[in-house]
This record gives C-alpha cells, structure tokens and sequence, in this order.
C-alpha cells in the first residue's frame, strides 16, 4: 500500500471480535477493495483489537459483500487518524504514577 492510498482511506470498519476483521478482510479483498487492516482504535471499538481501512465512498458496497458472506460488523465510520504529535498525558505517566505517593509526584 502507498501512503497516498492510506490518506485516500477514509473510512473504518470496527468489529465485535478478531476473527470477523480477518474474516472482512479476505471478503474485501476478494471482492477488489482496496483494504487494509489495522489495529483498532480503543476509544471506537473496545471490543475488538483490529479494524479495517477503506474508502468511505466504498462503505455501501463494502456492507453488501460482508453483509453476503455474515460477516459480522460493529460499525462503519469515516475516520482520520490524527497526524499531529498530540500524545496523551495519561498515556506518557505509564506505570510510575501506580507506585507514587501522592505528595512524590
């Protein structure tokens, strides 16, 4: 995959388990689609750890092929990771703060 066909996907599939995203991902492919997956974003999908790029344009028929073969879908939703070097403040404190006293910090 080139980086400008990552920009063009626009789109992500999220799933109830791992097995539907590979499952979605061998349907899509198959069915000419350009695809790729990707680990899930926590904050979208809780439940599953992986997800699928497409095209948003491409989500009607996307649901149709999957919809054939009972693949099972949480949601379809235009998305764009973001690009800029926000982290997160919870993120970065890793584990210390679990063995830190309060007034140590």
């Amino acid at each position: 995959m080139t980086a400008e066909m990552a920009v063009e996907l626009d789109g992500l599939i999220t799933f109830f388990a791992s097995h539907h995203a590979i499952r979605g991902e061998k349907v899509l492919g198959e069915a000419g689609l350009d695809i790729e997956l990707v680990p899930g974003p926590k904050e979208l999908s809780p439940s599953c750890g992986v997800a699928l790029r497409i095209h948003f344009a491409e989500r009607e028929n996307a649901r149709v092929h999957l919809d054939e073969k009972k693949v099972q879908v949480d949601e379809i939703i235009r998305y764009r990771p973001r690009t800029d070097d926000w982290e997160d403040p919870q993120a970065r404190r890793g584990w210390r703060h679990l063995f830190t006293r309060r007034g140590n910090q």
